[in-house]
C-alpha cells in the first residue's frame, strides 16, 4: 500500500500511461492496473500517426501503449507488465512458479494469435473500414501489399475463424473445472495477455459476440477478468507528461549483462525498432543497460531533456549506428 501511496504522492513516480480507449493491447496493460489496484495517469494518444507528443517521449516509436514513469519511458507490453511487477510486486501477476512458461506464451498471444485477430477483424469490416486506418494497420499487420493482403484475409475467414475457434476451446477447457482464471483462483498476466484478443474480438468483430457464445466456461472467465476493472486513473494532458520528463532524471541503471550476443557496450550508438517490416521509424539513442530481456536506450531532446526509453529484446532488432 506504501508503493502504490507514493505513486499518488509524488509525481516522478506516478505510472503515466500514453494510449486510446479502442486499443486492445492497452486494454491487457489496464487488465494488469486492475489486478495491481493501481493509479495511474491517462494521457490519450491519437489512434493513428502522427503523435507527436508521443513520439516527442519515444524518439519515434508509435505504438500503443507506452508507460512513463519520470524521465523513463516503457515500450510495448513486454516492458510495461514487467516493470509494473518490479515495483508493486503485490498482489502479484506471476502468482505461480511457471513464469518462464507464461512469458514464453505471450510470445504466441501477441504475436501469431493477435496477428490472426487483427486480420480477422480488418477482413469482416469490408467497406466500413476507414481507409486511413485500413492503410496505417494493413501496412503493420498485412505488410507492404497490405491492400491485396486485406483482400486475402476477407477471401480467407472461414479459415481464420477455424484458427481462432482451436485456441479459444482449448481456453475453455482449461477452465471447465470451474477455476476462476487460467492458473487457478488468483488472476495472473496470463490472464490479461488472453483477455485482450477475446476483448478485440467482441468488440470489434459484428459475430464476435455469437462466436463466443458457444464457450460457456470462456465468456464465465471473461466475465469475471472483465469485473477485475482498471484500477483508478486520472486525465493528463499530454504537455504536463512531457514537461515532466523534462523535469525528471532517468532511473535506469548502467550496464550490459554477460553473455551479451550483440556485443553491447554502455554508450554505444544504436537504432531499434520492431522487428518486422511496418515501416516504422527507428529511435536512436545511446545503450545504457543490456540483458536478455531488456535493452535501455539514453536520448536526449530539447523538447524533453534526458530520457530513457526501455524496450524488450523479445521481438526488436538493434543495429549499431
Amino acid at each position: 500500500m506504501l508503493e502504490k501511496e507514493r505513486n499518488l504522492s509524488d509525481p516522478t513516480s506516478e505510472v503515466i500511461f500514453h494510449a486510446y480507449p479502442q486499443s486492445p493491447v492497452a486494454e491487457k496493460v489496464r487488465v494488469v492496473f486492475g489486478i495491481k489496484g493501481l493509479a495511474w495517469r491517462s494521457v490519450e494518444i491519437p489512434r493513428l500517426p502522427p503523435k507527436p507528443m508521443l513520439t516527442a517521449l519515444t524518439g519515434g516509436y508509435r505504438r500503443t501503449p507506452v508507460m512513463q514513469i519520470g524521465a523513463d519511458i516503457y515500450c510495448d507490453s513486454q516492458c510495461i507488465i514487467r516493470e509494473l511487477e518490479r515495483r508493486y510486486p503485490s498482489p502479484t501477476v506471476m502468482p505461480t512458479n511457471e513464469q518462464g512458461l507464461m512469458w514464453c506464451l505471450s510470445r504466441w498471444t501477441d504475436g501469431a494469435l493477435f496477428d490472426q485477430t487483427v486480420r480477422l477483424v480488418l477482413g469482416t469490416a469490408g467497406d466500413s473500414l476507414d481507409k486511413d486506418f485500413a492503410a496505417d494497420r494493413g501496412r503493420l499487420y498485412l505488410g507492404e501489399d497490405w491492400a491485396a493482403g486485406l483482400k486475402q484475409a476477407n477471401a480467407d475467414l472461414p479459415h481464420l475463424v477455424s484458427q481462432l475457434r482451436a485456441p479459444l476451446s482449448w481456453l475453455n477447457a482449461q477452465l471447465s473445472d470451474g477455476r476462476a482464471f487460467l492458473l487457478g483462483p488468483q488472476p495472473a498476466a496470463i490472464d490479461a495477455q488472453f483477455y485482450h484478443v477475446v476483448w478485440f474480438l467482441r468488440g470489434r468483430w459484428a459475430d464476435g459476440p455469437s462466436f463466443l457464445s458457444e464457450f460457456e466456461d470462456l465468456v464465465r472467465w471473461e466475465d469475471n477478468v472483465r469485473e477485475i476493472g482498471h484500477g483508478t486513473s486520472r486525465i493528463m494532458d499530454p504537455q504536463d507528461a512531457i514537461m515532466l520528463a523534462r523535469n525528471s532524471e532517468p532511473t535506469a541503471v548502467a550496464g550490459v549483462a554477460a553473455h551479451e550476443p550483440q556485443g553491447l557496450l554502455v554508450g554505444q550508438s544504436v537504432a531499434i525498432k520492431p522487428d518486422v517490416n511496418g515501416g516504422e521509424q527507428p529511435v536512436a539513442g545511446k545503450i545504457r543497460y543490456a540483458d536478455a530481456e531488456t535493452v535501455v536506450i539514453e536520448r536526449v531532446a530539447a523538447d524533453v531533456g534526458i530520457v530513457c526509453v526501455h524496450f524488450p529484446r523479445s521481438g526488436y532488432r538493434i543495429d549499431p549506428t
